[in-house]
């Protein structure tokens, strides 16, 4: 079986400069200015902070006696600090971004785990087929439709998904929990059946273990250690990690919504031949959206990830920045007669996110799905 991204290939129509201009400006840029592409002090401090907000509330509920209300407050804020985390830590890491020295970037890449999730899928889920195919229905596997939630219009809904703008946000708060539960296990035996986990039959059992592994591991920690060595009730443990999960779900999933299933991206499929039209740097400027690009207090909490166009054109610099690249992009797409996509608030991209969950669950006929 091939696997559906290697039938496609970007053609452009006409020769467009945008990216080699913007590179050419963006490289530049760091030279001009004597600084690296990658983590600056700031940048430390930013991880400091947010390994610190999982960690020390989960020390303070095993070692400090308090209400049961107080411990689910501190539950919460690891699952703000776990979102966090992934936004900004592991997110960098895994696209070379934080450092110039791989054995940095693969250690903090494997934060990973403290959500439970497996580091080898998701290089391949995102690093792979979401920046290279973003929004292509049936390869990037962050839009993938399911029975209950659809994200492309390229198939008629069925009845449920006719309300998923309603009950959406109960499947965003669940996601990390199916993660840790059991995508891992399908996706990483589907990665191996389509070629894009090269493993022999030895390597794809070893993988498999070590997954499984992973996942009794972490569940250890965070769910029998507190109970087996610090005395606490298992339904208050339980009760906290979900609460924490949802929240770190909730939070994961918004952002990155509010970022490619949105009015104005559009959601191309290539033709017969397995061909985009289009060039690979402007199929990204028109698949991807920034939103609330000056609130400096969600830019530094979701790592940039508000400043998507300008991820998806150079994934390798750090996301700390992106601030100051943006405006050579932006300048740089004017020229050249390129969208650059942008809400200026998260209100309002939260509302045209909630219009296309809207529009895609009432697809009913093709010809009039707007791609």
């Amino acid at each position: 079986m091939q696997a559906a991204h290697k039938k496609i290939r970007f053609v452009p129509t006409q020769r467009n400069m945008f990216f080699a201009v913007a590179k050419k400006r963006v490289d530049a840029y760091f030279a001009q200015h004597h600084i690296s592409k990658h983590a600056n002090a700031a940048m430390v401090i930013k991880t400091i902070v947010l390994l610190g907000m999982y960690v020390v509330p989960f020390l303070l509920v095993l070692l400090v006696p308090m209400p049961f209300a107080v411990a689910l407050g501190l539950w919460a804020i690891m699952g703000f600090g776990l979102a966090g985390i992934g936004m900004s830590i592991m997110h960098d890491a895994n696209h070379g971004a934080y450092s110039s020295n791989a054995t940095v970037n693969n250690v903090l890449g494997y934060t990973l785990a403290i959500l439970g999730a497996g580091v080898f899928n998701w290089k391949i889920q995102h690093n792979v087929l979401h920046h290279n195919y973003t929004n292509i229905s049936g390869v990037d596997e962050d839009i993938n439709d399911k029975y209950f939630l659809k994200l492309s219009p390229h198939k008629a809904s069925n009845k449920l998904q006719r309300g998923q703008h309603v009950y959406a946000f109960l499947l965003y708060a669940v996601s990390t929990l199916y993660w840790v539960f059991y995508k891992d296990f399908p996706q990483y035996l589907r990665y191996v059946k389509n070629g894009l986990a090269k493993h022999s039959k030895l390597q794809a059992a070893l993988g498999f273990a070590a997954i499984l592994l992973h996942k009794l591991a972490y569940l250890f920690v965070v769910l029998a250690v507190p109970v087996l060595f610090f005395g606490l009730p298992f339904y208050q443990v339980l009760l906290g990690f979900v609460l924490m999960h949802a929240i770190a779900g909730l939070t994961l999933t918004i952002i990155f919504q509010l970022a490619h299933t949105i009015e104005d991206t559009t959601h191309p499929l290539p033709n017969a031949d397995g061909i985009i039209e289009n060039d690979w740097a402007i199929h990204q400027m028109q698949t991807t959206v920034n939103f609330a690009p000056n609130n400096k207090l969600l830019s530094w909490y979701c790592g940039g990830l508000n400043y998507q166009v300008e991820h998806h054109l150079f994934p390798s610099i750090c996301h700390v920045h992106y601030p100051a690249i943006a405006t050579i992009v932006k300048q740089t797409a004017a020229e050249h007669g390129v969208p650059y996509l942008q809400n200026e608030s998260f209100a309002k991209a939260f509302k045209l996110h909630l219009v296309t969950l809207r529009r895609f669950g009432h697809v009913v006929d093709l010809d009039e799905a707007i791609v």
